[in-house]
């Protein structure tokens, strides 16, 4: 992925959060040469001091297949993104796009029994625990689980590269900072409201 030095994101603690609050990516290998890809939910785990994201998918679909042959595969976490018009800049400008994504580059390998059923139990704990009646492992039946560990495959990606950018118009001066996050609110897209507060959060943060 291409990051002019403006936007190049190191901090390995703000990326794996990033990976976490965005954690539903796009899973892509190739298959005699051509490129196929899964948008799947996705967790990020450490084992002592290397890292994998982990997760699953159908049994029926044959990207898994490509696990054993790919020297790499790669998966994209995508955060809010939104159009910025350059009409909200001091000077004349053309406009762009202001986005998050953290690309991740690795080896796949297919989970063990007993580590789906770990992983799933995470997931399930992730995206359920605050729940009223929660769905989580232990609540469901082993007769459903039996069933449904049968029709998927869990895998692993041990993280070997990260590519993280954030392109939120650190290039700008502080006016046209400000004035584009008002524009935003303005807008009437969730993604233009969340992309500017991303920015705040990030003014905030360097000031």
């Amino acid at each position: 992925m291409y990051i002019p030095k403006y936007y190049k994101v190191t901090n390995w603690e703000e990326i794996k959060e990033f990976i976490h609050t965005n954690s539903f990516g796009v899973l892509i290998t190739t298959k005699k040469e051509k490129p196929i890809a899964t948008h799947l939910p996705l967790q990020i785990h450490n084992e002592g001091e290397d890292y994998y994201v982990t997760g699953h998918m159908a049994y029926g679909n044959p990207q898994w297949r490509t696990f054993e042959t790919a020297e790499d595969v790669l998966v994209i976490f995508q955060g809010p993104h939104s159009y910025i018009s350059s009409s909200w800049y001091e000077h004349e400008n053309v406009p762009t796009w202001n986005y998050q994504a953290v690309h991740v580059y690795g080896k796949a390998v297919i989970l063990t029994e007993d580590e789906l059923k770990q992983d799933l139990t995470w997931l399930l704990q992730k995206y359920e625990k605050h729940r009223k009646n929660p769905v989580l492992w232990e609540n469901l039946s082993p007769q459903l689980l039996e069933k449904e560990l049968k029709g998927i495959v869990g895998f692993k990606i041990k993280i070997q590269e990260v590519q993280a950018v954030d392109k939120l118009s650190q290039n700008r001066n502080e006016a046209d900072y400000q004035n584009i996050i008002h524009k935003l609110y303005e807008e009437k897209t969730m993604n233009s409201h969340q992309v500017a507060k991303v920015m705040e959060r990030k003014l905030q943060k360097d000031n």
